[in-house]
Formats: structure tokens, sequence, C-alpha cells
């Protein structure tokens, strides 16, 4: 199973210098398998040290902060022989020991020649960490493109890479899109699914799926009493369960901006909810849009308000199991693939591709699903249509108000990039929306 992040990892590796790398994600999207199966093949030798396994490995950084020190320490404790320029030392799970975190900035200062990772599952939450010390690196679940890899069809990846949109390269593209919607990014998802299709039917893989779903869910509840702090861990959950039914309200049109009310009994505004949803976004379970009601500009961010979002869930797969959409339902053309999954879907591929936080744009009835700014500086309108019907009301109201150099829109079937400013392509190239308008 194939990670793009790694083409990051191995430039990382190849420089002269570095500092350490802090990889953050969601729980169980995969950093430990990046970092010591993927990444750590380049090394002669690998040591993992795993702060939520072992709370006791603690001990190595207690006594000093100094490289050298823990380094003996791990040496000792591990009966291990560390060869700087050749190890790959892995904190896991480091917000688990700030000691830990702390020694990173060391490990900077005194050890640029090392090769030092550290992850965790609730990075966004710590006091502090080393800023300016530390690479920081984001894993989200595996996007669509990654998703197609581990599927291991080398003609239609291909195909996926030169964009090509043939009616053959399409159908094969939107099938799998659909099996995507059903199964999401999760490792443990995607492995399963590939790995029992020659031995399982459909419906056997169906369920495997839904109960890797069951036990991913329950172990974020579970997290959110053990990692919420100050922050009631029932609350966390409330708006974790609201997220899907509030996009779930938005079949047909656009996704509308999350609404406070009726989330949590008598806390009806957003500094009231503001600490459930700043704790699911820092521990990448919710990512916000920002819908600008004015002609973006940029900046971007000088347009958006704190309080006015669109809250999406960080894997489709999870998503369509917290509302009970089968199988069937995903492959059923019939629904139009509804209109929220593949806004939802887009939203990750951005997340994924570093556009964040992403922006919306709104006036009166009209709607554009994201507006994005290209390597140029010019901002550029993206128009999801779920299904096959594309006719974009809204796009049109967009153009002839400001006149963008170029429009996207992103479709249930094929399109064409022959018109350099009036774009059309499918869906599941959301994640190249920058190469398509840059």
């Amino acid at each position: 199973m194939q990670r793009r992040l790694l083409d990051k990892l191995n430039t990382w590796k190849e420089a002269p210098q570095r500092k350490p790398i802090l990889l953050d994600g969601a729980r169980q999207t995969g950093k430990s398998y990046l970092l010591e199966q993927l990444f750590g093949q380049q090394f002669s030798q690998v040591v993992r040290i795993d702060f939520l396994e072992h709370p006791s490995y603690s001990a190595l950084f207690s006594d000093s902060l100094s490289p050298d020190d823990i380094l003996a320490n791990i040496e000792l404790s591990l009966n291990v022989s560390i060869d700087k320029s050749a190890t790959l030392i892995i904190f896991d799970e480091i917000g688990e020991c700030q000691a830990a975190i702390n020694s990173l900035k060391f490990f900077a200062e005194q050890c640029p020649e090392m090769f030092i990772c550290a992850s965790g599952s609730n990075i966004g939450l710590l006091g502090s960490f080393p800023v300016g010390k530390v690479e920081l690196f984001h894993l989200s679940p595996l996007t669509f493109e990654e998703f197609l890899w581990a599927s291991q069809q080398p003609a239609l990846t291909k195909a996926f890479e030169q964009i090509n949109m043939s009616s053959i390269a399409h159908d094969k593209l939107f099938s799998l899109l659909t099996d995507y919607y059903y199964v999401g990014g999760m490792p443990e998802a995607v492995s399963q699914w590939f790995n029992s299709r020659e031995t399982s039917g459909i419906l056997e893989r169906t369920q495997q799926i839904s109960q890797i779903h069951t036990s991913l869910i329950a172990g974020y509840e579970r997290d959110f009493g053990k990692y919420s702090g100050k922050v009631s861990a029932q609350h966390i959950q409330e708006v974790f369960k609201h997220v899907p039914t509030q996009l779930a309200k938005n079949i047909d049109d656009s996704v509308k901006r999350f609404k406070f009310k009726d989330v949590i009994e008598k806390k009806n505004r957003y500094q009231e909810l503001a600490g459930p949803i700043n704790y699911l976004e820092k521990c990448k379970l919710v990512s916000k849009c920002h819908p600008i009601e004015s002609q973006p500009t940029s900046p971007l961010p000088a347009l958006a308000k704190d309080n006015y979002f669109k809250l999406f869930f960080f894997d489709i797969g999870l998503l369509g199991h917290m509302l009970n959409i089968t199988y069937k339902e995903h492959q059923d053309q019939r629904l139009n693939y509804k209109g929220y999954i593949a806004e939802n879907f887009v939203q990750n591929e951005l997340v994924a591709n570093d556009h964040k936080p992403t922006y919306s744009w709104e006036h009166a009835r009209a709607e554009i699903e994201f507006v994005i700014k290209a390597q140029n500086g010019d901002i550029i309108p993206v128009e999801v249509k779920s299904g096959k019907r594309t006719r974009a009301k809204s796009l049109a109201s967009y153009v002839q108000r400001y006149q963008p150099t170029k429009t996207l829109k992103l479709i249930g079937s094929t399109g064409s990039l022959d018109d350099p400013k009036a774009l059309v392509a499918p869906l599941y190239y959301a994640g190249k929306i920058g190469e398509l308008v840059d």
C-alpha cells in the first residue's frame, strides 16, 4: 500500500541536514506503517519507540534531553547499536511523552545529520512543541489516487495519471470511485477490501468493511474521554455525530454552513460549541470550509468569518457508515451519488493536497462549492455536480459577476479540457485540481 507522502520523506532524507519530522494525522491513518514499513526500507536499521504501547519509554528522557544521553539510553534499553548516519529513529505517539517532544529541539540543533521522525494522533492538542525546529507533515486517509494504487490496476493507474477521459477509462474509474465512497481511505478497510476480492463475495466483503468502520468509530469515541482535557467528552461526541447528520440534509443542494442550534442542549451559539469543534479539527476528524459572501479575492483568509463555516468529515467511508448508506446505495446511479457525498469527497481531496482551509462562495441563492487560488494568484471557482446533470446556474452567475480567468466543473460523467477557460472533469480528478487549473 503506497502513500504519496513517501516522496516528501525521500526528499527530506536526501537533504544534507534536516530537522526532525513531526507527522500528524488522525488515528489509524497509517502513520506508523508509512514510517516503519515503507520509509524504513531505505535504512539499514529502524528503531521505533512507541510511547502509547510502552509508557515506560518516557524514562529514556527523564534524566537529560541531550541527544547523546537519549541515544545512550535507547541503546541500553533496547540492546541496539545506533549508527547516526544510517538509523531511522521513530518516536511513535509522541504526544504521550512531553519530554520526547521537547527533545526534538535539541536533535534539530545538535544532530541535524540524524534521521528522527515523530508521529502522533493528538499533535494538534499539544500544549506546545518546538515550532521552527521540526518539519510538520500531515497524513490523511488514503486519497482516491492511493486507493487506485492499492487496487493494483497498472493500466487504469496510467490512464488516471494521463487524465484520460475516454468512456472506457471513465466507466472503470467511476466504478472504483463508488467503491471508494463505501470503503473510504482508512488503511485497514482498504487493505481488507482488496485482499478479499478473490476469496469473498460482495456481501461478505461489505460486511467486513462495516465491522472495521464500527471498530474505528468506537476507537475515536473512546479517545474523546482520554484526550478531551477541559472540553466535555460528551459534547465532543455530540458534535462528532452531528457532522454527518447535518451533511445528509443537503441531498440536492450544496452543503450549508454548520448550524449550532440543537447540537448540544441549551447551547446555540458558536462560542458554546467552539471547544468541541476545535478539538475535532485539531484531531483531524473534521475540516472546515469557509463560505465567502463577497467577491473572492486574495488573501482569501481575510474574507472568512470565524463563526461561519461548513464542517466536513475526514473519511468518506466512515461518513457513509455513520449514515448507514449501503454499498448498493452508493452504486445506484438513480441517487446521483448524493451531492453531499461528492462535496465531502472533494473537500477531503483538497485537504490531502494541502489546500487548507478551503473556501466556497455564496450570494443570494447562488452557491459555488469551492474557490481556490491558482499558483498565479487567480481565484478559480470549482462547481461540484454529483450526477450527470451538469447545468450550473450558480457558476453562470459567478462568471457574470466576476469574469474569472477560468472555471472548473467536477461532474459524474466524462468531461472535456478543450476549452481552457471552462474546464470540465470527472469527480475522481478532484485530487488533481491544482494540476488542472495551473
